[in-house]
């Protein structure tokens, strides 16, 4: 394999290997593709962010061009009460049932 800033190093691809090695070669391959794919992204956000913060050194790593750019690019999932929460406004429900779950749910942490 020649050599490519966007390659991941030997020792991770042996982790992702060995995290997996008893599974099928079809899920091995599946599941190394995915963290291959996962990290050359990775790498290649990094590398747009610090072309941004090398070409106008005003903008901190904490800036919001670098914060909003992040949470832009790799969006956190909705944890399993937000999942909720949006099914439950989708739901017809009659408003003391709903208003019973909708209580339940805020209580939940998130």
């Amino acid at each position: 394999m020649t050599d490519h800033p966007i390659t991941p190093p030997p020792e991770l691809v042996q982790d992702w290997w060995d995290a997996t090695q008893k599974e099928k070669p079809e899920r091995w391959v599946n599941h190394v593709a995915t963290q291959a794919a996962r990290w050359g992204a990775d790498q290649e956000l990094e590398a747009c962010i610090n072309y941004f913060l090398e070409y106008d050194s005003s903008w901190g790593e904490n800036s919001e061009l670098v914060t909003g750019l992040r949470a832009a690019r790799r969006p956190k999932p909705q944890s399993l009460k937000e999942q909720a929460l949006a099914v439950l406004d989708d739901t017809e429900l009659d408003s003391p049932h709903y208003n019973i779950l909708l209580r339940a749910l805020k209580q939940l942490d998130d």
